[in-house]
């Protein structure tokens, strides 16, 4: 970058663990076996070239069990997200691959031992669900097996299901326009599977829809693959599994559409409520008393009606009443509103920022701050640091100890007083003075006064700060590490890596001695 040029998955529901089979989390694994049938190996998770593919997702590959053992400190029960029942017992980990520059988290389902014994079959059902992607879906990027191991890797989704939303909330319910957001784009997820030829999804339900890091609803991979070799795949209450199921206890293109009329059932009452019930209510005319009371009658009465007669057909008895996938989104389609209010302001959750990816090179303490995002540890460590990377940086003769110099050194000497009292907006005010002036230049000034304007959510402001700290001083590693910083909290997730690899590689450097690489 130019000198002074301007430029420029929680998943996890503390409370309950989840009693199904897996169905809290979007993840995928990969095999090391041969895979003639399938096409060949895609660009590893993580490289510098990430073989991404359509919408950023990585292709679809192996890894080694070493590789998810490192990812999940050795599946450490502090990085799990769900727990599955006793009928088909797995467990969802969350994890980072250690060789993933843009330290994404994933999610790591691990089935049960000889859950599928044959690993050929277990790696072609894998390549068969990884060769989906959709921005619906959480989508399966990797799979494993080792021995008796058997995973699956997939894109992480932080921002918890639909189940912790709807039944376990705390701050506040689902509003009208996001439930039937969720129900277009679960229905969307379907079609697309089904054009796909994949429209076998096993145990549908609100545990199964998840949310990412803008807060909007997919549908978990993990539904697409069955949990054993048997498919045996439905491990919710009875009451709520389509009745072919318990006829015969196999899952239909139609038995998809009845779990999808539950989750409707669900996202219009804000309870889980057995389909036979829901249905006498709706043949009863009861449509009101169904509807979800914390909605505190904000809905339109019409759109529920429409919702209600769509899982009404959905949970019909005999499969080929049911509609198909095309139907529902058909049908959902015309009742969205608010499509320019973004899902997180909806949901309340707060506008994912992620940190810049790690650097190639070994971090510091400060570049561990930065690449965390940890405005406070930044503010410790340049409070600690002082001004003696200002060394050399001024050459002022006796002539220049003027009056208006100490004046100067005073404001200086106010806004340090105003930074380590973490009094930010006093220090900028103070920092400005002292630039106004133009007699010393201190590239920690700049520093300081860049981090001040981060605390006080002016980013433009602080990039601006970070890149005069690099005109004054241009081989300074904090003024690139606060450049990445900036670019981070302005949505510049590419540029902040690169800055921050650059501040890394510079703090290498100083570290020999100066020599090069």
């Amino acid at each position: 970058m130019g000198c002074c040029e301007s430029s420029f998955l929680r998943g996890h529901d503390s409370d309950h663990k989840i009693n199904h089979n897996g169905n809290n989390n979007n993840n995928n694994s990969s095999s090391r076996l041969p895979q003639a049938s399938n096409g060949p190996a895609q660009p590893p998770y993580g490289t510098d070239s990430l073989g991404a593919a359509a919408g950023g997702v990585p292709y679809f590959s192996e890894f080694s069990l070493a590789e998810l053992k490192a990812a999940t400190n050795n599946f450490s029960s502090d990085f799990i997200v769900s727990e599955s029942g006793e009928k088909a017992p797995n467990v969802v980990y969350k994890g980072r691959l250690q060789n993933d520059t843009n330290r994404r988290w994933i999610a790591i389902k691990k089935f049960a031992k000889l859950a599928w014994p044959d690993p050929k079959q277990f790696a072609d059902e894998a390549w068969g669900v990884g060769k989906l992607r959709h921005k619906r879906l959480a989508n399966l990027i990797g799979y494993c097996c080792d021995g008796d191991e058997r995973l699956l890797v997939a894109e992480y989704m932080p921002n918890d299901t639909l189940a912790k939303h709807l039944f376990h909330w705390e701050n506040q319910t689902i509003e009208w326009a996001m439930r039937l957001r969720v129900a277009l784009f679960i229905a969307e997820a379907l079609d697309y599977c089904s054009s796909e030829g994949r429209p076998l999804y096993h145990d549908l339900n609100a545990y199964r829809v998840l949310f990412d890091e803008n807060g909007d609803p997919r549908l978990s991979c993990f539904g697409l693959m069955k949990n054993s070799r048997d498919g045996k795949s439905y491990s919710t209450n009875l009451a709520y599994t389509p009745p072919e199921y318990l006829r015969n206890g196999r899952v239909t293109p139609e038995s998809v559409i009845f779990s999808f009329g539950t989750v409707l059932l669900d996202l219009l009452s804000g309870k889980h409520i057995p389909p036979s019930h829901a249905l006498d209510m709706i043949r009863g005319k009861n449509i009101l008393l169904l509807m979800d009371s914390h909605l505190e009658g904000n809905f339109s009465t019409e759109e529920a009606t429409v919702v209600f007669d769509l899982a009404s057909r959905c949970l019909q008895y005999e499969p080929r009443e049911r509609p198909n996938t095309k139907d529902l989104v058909a049908t959902l389609t015309p009742l969205q509103n608010k499509s320019d209010v973004p899902s997180y302001v909806m949901l309340g959750i707060p506008k994912h920022e992620e940190g810049p990816p790690t650097p190639q090179h070994p971090l510091s303490p400060m570049g561990d701050a930065c690449s965390r995002m940890d405005l406070t540890a930044i503010h410790q460590i340049l409070v600690m640091t002082h001004y003696k990377d200002d060394e050399g940086t001024n050459e002022l003769s006796f002539q220049e100890w003027t009056q208006q110099m100490r004046d100067m050194l005073e404001a200086r000497k106010c806004g340090d007083v105003a930074f380590r009292d973490k009094d930010f907006k006093t220090a900028i005010e103070c920092y400005s003075q002292f630039i106004d002036v133009g007699t010393m230049v201190s590239p920690t000034v700049y520093a300081r006064r860049s981090l001040c304007h981060l605390l006080c959510d002016q980013p433009d402001a602080a990039l601006r700060d970070a890149m005069q700290a690099q005109c004054v001083y241009p081989d300074w590693s904090t003024a690139f590490y606060m450049q990445a910083v900036a670019l981070a909290k302005l949505d510049m997730h590419k540029d902040a890596a690169d800055m921050l690899n650059e501040a890394a590689a510079l703090e290498e450097k100083k570290q020999r001695g100066g020599k090069g690489p």
